[in-house]
């Protein structure tokens, strides 16, 4: 039996989605293969075994209880698990950081590697990235937050003459919409700036899109395959923080969407291609804008370690594909070894 080592909770914005995707993943786990050992990380950075109630985790409440042990040393995590699965969103756990530390342990774990994750963590990066591939995407400006302090005048007059209005501003290394506002006029940008800047030091202001927004998900290493195309109805202006997570489900999940073979088909083809561009591997999910009047495709960007709440796309694109959720989990724990295998020659 595989001892399944689920890391949660962590020091980014979105500690409170990790605690609720890890609640599900736990839940959904074949204990027949797997025997669980849950992993917590507090807000500030401490480590935990914990062997409590599964149902504490998702609320928060499992900290102060007594089945928590701390993790005395790097060494004790090679004693109580065989495979790392993070799930981890955001800074210091999406980012490459934590799977730099599980290579350095000789640890097999799921997911993308620490360059796949670096890369997609920071939007600037892999636009970057995306952009020497010839991939679309809508305009942006890339700005730091130095220099937004230092001369914020002359930011501001690069984004408004480059952009058009609505903006979307956002952390460059945040998810789940943390930090991201949308702004209508010149009003509201240098808030905007302003929020993002509490988040990361590097800032990315994206032109507006009057668009659908579409996923497809990604699981495989050197032979990945891309799923159907899901499409978010958001139960806000825009698929933020509040619409993904506390609006009791009311932000639809339309699987497969409502478009044409054609197009999904390039979804899929610009996924794997980003995919691979990234250097990711074991699993991702990939977003889009399809916008209305032209219907033209715009990759938006790459979660390597996305939302796995009931609420979720990645794991409900994979069920409408036949990959039940718990398989789902053993198919990536199966594509970590994969990896683990072929970079250590064996």
């Amino acid at each position: 039996m595989i001892r399944l080592g689920i890391f949660f909770g962590g020091r980014s914005g979105e500690h409170e989605v990790s605690l609720m995707s890890a609640t599900s993943v736990i839940n959904a786990v074949n204990k027949d293969r797997f025997q669980v050992v849950p992993i917590g990380i507090t807000r500030e950075g401490k480590w935990f075994f914990y062997d409590g109630p599964v149902e504490k985790i998702e609320d928060g409440s499992w900290q102060g209880e007594p089945e928590m042990t701390v993790v005395a040393g790097l060494g004790s995590l090679k004693e109580r698990i065989d495979f790392a699965l993070p799930i981890l969103h955001g800074p210091y756990g999406e980012d490459g950081t934590i799977q730099g530390l599980f290579e350095m342990l000789d640890l097999p774990y799921g997911g993308c590697g620490v360059t796949g994750s670096a890369l997609a963590m920071d939007k600037i990066l892999a636009k970057t990235v995306f952009a020497q591939g010839n991939l679309p995407q809508g305009p942006y400006v890339p700005v730091i937050r130095d220099e937004l302090e230092q001369q914020q005048e002359v930011v501001l007059e690069k984004i408004e003459r480059t952009l058009s209005y609505p903006m979307f501003v956002k952390p460059a290394n945040m998810g789940s919409s943390v930090g991201i506002s949308k702004v209508k006029d010149s009003s509201g940008i240098k808030d905007a700036l302003k929020e993002a800047a509490k988040h990361d030091r590097r800032i990315l202001v994206e032109e507006g899109i009057n668009c659908r927004e579409l996923e497809t998900a990604i699981l495989g290493n050197f032979d990945a395959k891309a799923s159907g195309v899901g499409e978010i109805v958001p139960s806000a202006e825009f698929y933020n923080y509040q619409a993904k997570y506390f609006d009791g489900g009311q932000s639809k999940l339309c699987i497969p969407a409502d478009i044409s073979d054609e197009i999904a088909e390039e979804i899929r083809s610009i996924a794997l291609s980003a995919y691979q561009l990234l250097d990711c591997s074991g699993f991702a999910r990939v977003d889009f804008f399809l916008e209305k009047e032209t219907n033209k495709v715009y990759i938006n960007e790459i979660n390597t370690i996305p939302g796995f709440t009931r609420f979720s796309m990645f794991p409900l694109l994979w069920e409408q594909a036949g990959l039940a959720y718990p398989k789902l989990i053993e198919r990536i724990v199966m594509l970590g070894y994969e990896r683990y295998n072929a970079k250590n020659n064996r």
